[in-house]
């Protein structure tokens, strides 16, 4: 199982550093995913990270202010966020799949997290 956390209130224009830790089994050989759902609306892929580090991928909505990296040694995977909006706010949720996709598409994930509120308000 996958636990995420580091969520929390922040402003707008502010910064969070979300965290993916595993339970039970190594990160090391998976590629993790970062994905939030908003109230309403349907989960969304926000980033990725292959089991190496070597390849990440990012939606266009975060591109530029999110950066995704991991720490093999403490089976870790983070998800830093600067400049965030109103327009981030929800519950973001890490899961592990077998390749990092430009479409990090959901239905190729598993082994989900219980996710972290992330809220993003004045």
């Amino acid at each position: 199982q996958l636990v995420e956390s580091g969520g929390g209130l922040v402003q707008p224009g502010g910064s969070l550093r979300l965290s993916c830790v595993a339970s039970g089994f190594s990160l090391n050989y998976y590629t993790i995913g970062w994905f939030r759902q908003a109230p309403g609306k349907e989960r969304e892929g926000v980033s990725c990270i292959s089991s190496n580090g070597g390849r990440t991928d990012y939606a266009d909505s975060v591109k530029g202010r999110f950066t995704i990296s991991r720490d093999n040694a403490k089976n870790t995977v983070y998800l830093q966020m600067n400049s965030l909006t109103p327009e981030d706010t929800a519950v973001y949720y890490c899961a592990a799949s077998t390749y990092c996709l430009s479409n990090i598409d959901q239905r190729t994930y598993y082994s989900w997290g219980q996710g972290t509120q992330v809220t993003v308000s004045s």
